[in-house]
């Protein structure tokens, strides 16, 4: 699943409209590294896999950007413990 995703940096969320509905990743931005801190998914688009494509995104977003990752979300982290691949953009003391 391929999204459209905009940094509402007003409202420091990551943001993506499926179906007239829109998903979020929450985050706090610091020097170096980003703490993504909640993920919300409208329940009419629950089970499409709209979550995990947002947070796919999210990180290579992030990537892109150079940035490290605080994974303080349990869905972020749980998608990253199931593609350990995205371990590499782990914050210095952060686990999953």
């Amino acid at each position: 699943m391929e999204l459209t995703i905009a940094d509402n940096t007003e409202k420091k969320r990551f943001e993506t409209q499926v179906e007239g509905h829109t998903a979020i990743i929450e985050y706090i931005r610091a020097k170096d590294a980003i703490y993504l801190t909640h993920t919300e998914v409208p329940q009419a688009l629950g089970g499409k896999g709209v979550g995990s494509a947002l947070v796919k995104g999210v990180l290579e977003r992030i990537e892109k950007e150079d940035l490290k990752i605080a994974p303080l979300c349990p869905f972020v982290a749980a998608y990253m413990k199931r593609h350990p691949e995205w371990k590499r953009l782990l914050a210095k003391g952060y686990n999953v």
